[in-house]
């Protein structure tokens, strides 16, 4: 394959995002088959905000796959010192084989990936979190049996997380319910663009400010922090905005009786989430969690193989 970047869900085929599901299942069960899959390549990991999950899974996908991963904070780059990123992307690209972003406008990405001419991976934007949604659509896929006509129901704020589940569950055949504060719903483009995805998989979109609407009878139920990173200022006025949207026993009680429940992590207790549903029965976030490594995988043998 030639030169591809992954900068949004969007950016795949459906038939392309199913072949990267059944990859990361193949990877998850044969770990030990994978351990060659991108031998002898270096992937570069640059991280302008901060990072857990993405870090230390996209770290181990490189390393146990035969790759060497080389970690790059901003203020350890030119980057912080002015140079533009698309110098910095037509430098790196000369060293390395792929370069994983983790940024804050999807502008740089492009801006980025336009200059670089090796896979660029957005590994999060304020936009898009493209990998995050990979990782959900495994996750579902292995605790329901699969996805069509499954109904999602995001709750929250509709950020970079709502919008990849948007063009994710929509291109898979899922009716996706987004609930948010007026003010707070997810870009119009990306609900545009998920709507014509729906029509096309036999799947749906609804956006609405009624959390009942979104998830009475629903299958999954998912939720992300109010305030994201970056938003820090704004966490007690938005806590204020929210609390009708947290994701609690009352919500499960509206929610299909086989519910799975959701979260992208870090988790704020008693915020978007209360305790008991977040170490409940019905949460899988740990499985959620884990899922990220193996669909990295997926995504970096396909980019690189």
């Amino acid at each position: 394959m030639g030169e591809r970047d992954f900068l949004s869900i969007a950016d795949l085929a459906t038939g392309e995002l199913v072949d990267l599901l059944d990859g990361a299942d193949k990877a998850k069960a044969r770990p030990s088959s994978w351990s060659s899959k991108i031998k002898g390549n270096q992937v570069a990991l640059i991280f302008e905000k901060p990072s857990t999950r993405t870090r230390v899974s996209f770290e181990v996908a490189v390393t146990s796959m035969g790759g060497h991963a080389i970690i790059l904070r901003s203020d350890e780059l030119q980057l912080g010192r002015g140079e533009t990123v698309e110098d910095t992307g037509r430098v790196l690209t000369r060293y390395v084989d792929a370069l994983v972003v983790r940024t804050f406008e999807q502008e740089r990405l492009e801006k980025l990936a336009s200059a670089s001419n090796v896979p660029v991976i957005n590994a999060l934007s304020d936009r898009s979190h493209p990998c995050q949604a990979l990782a959900d659509m495994q996750t579902i896929r292995e605790k329901k049996g699969g996805l069509e006509g499954l109904s999602l129901a995001y709750v929250g704020d509709g950020n970079n997380v709502a919008h990849s589940l948007l063009l994710a569950g929509s291109k898979l055949g899922m009716h996706v319910r987004v609930a948010t504060p007026a003010g707070y719903a997810p870009r119009s483009d990306i609900v545009l663009m998920s709507q014509q995805n729906a029509i096309d998989s036999g799947g749906s979109v609804t956006i609405t400010e009624v959390v009942a609407e979104a998830i009475s009878g629903a299958d999954v139920l998912y939720t992300d922090v109010w305030a994201s990173m970056g938003q820090e200022s704004e966490s007690q006025a938005r806590t204020e905005v929210f609390e009708r949207f947290q994701l609690n026993s009352d919500a499960l009680a509206l929610a299909d009786d086989e519910v799975i429940v959701m979260h992208c992590l870090p988790a704020h207790r008693g915020e978007e989430i209360s305790r008991d549903v977040m170490d409940g029965s019905r949460s899988v976030v740990w499985d959620q969690a884990e899922n990220r490594l193996h669909t990295q995988k997926a995504l970096l043998a396909w980019l690189l193989g």
